[in-house]
């Protein structure tokens, strides 16, 4: 699939306000509407754009108290841990990955004694074996 320097434009704009209406898009880049409505039906028809959320505000975000957990998991545990580490709504992302471990899920909670539960709650989970957290203390880039 090819994508044009504009349609990454296009998206870099989608991604900083999914909101932003198609005639402000259009000023943005220097197309008419029609042309940005057409780019747009075909990103997401092609699977490039697979959908729209929110982005929470910085000083909502700053209240939350994060950490990395790096999980190791028993043999042919991945399926039924990934599962119920999805049931958990404090986990914000899930990372397959190489090296000692195999997972590192992205969690945030509203206080450090609810980060420390939910902590708990992943290493009680059936087939995980050990778990190393890392509580972020402030983000240095986010995009």
């Amino acid at each position: 699939m090819t994508i044009s320097d504009k349609d990454r434009q296009l998206l870099s704009l989608l991604s900083e306000n999914a909101r932003l209406p198609t005639a402000m898009l259009a000023r943005k880049l220097g197309l008419s509407r029609t042309t940005v409505q057409s780019r747009i039906e075909r990103l997401e028809r092609d699977g490039v754009i697979a959908g729209y959320g929110i982005r929470l505000s910085d000083d909502f975000e700053q209240g939350l108290v994060k950490a990395h957990v790096l999980i190791t998991l028993a043999p042919k545990a991945l399926a039924r841990v990934t599962q119920e580490l999805h049931a958990l709504q404090q986990v914000r992302t899930l990372h397959s990955v190489s090296g000692s471990f195999d997972l590192i899920a992205i969690i945030a909670a509203p206080s450090i004694s609810a980060l420390d539960l939910i902590i708990d709650r992943i290493g009680e989970i059936d087939g995980v074996e050990r778990t190393l957290s890392s509580v972020v203390l402030s983000t240095r880039i986010s995009r």
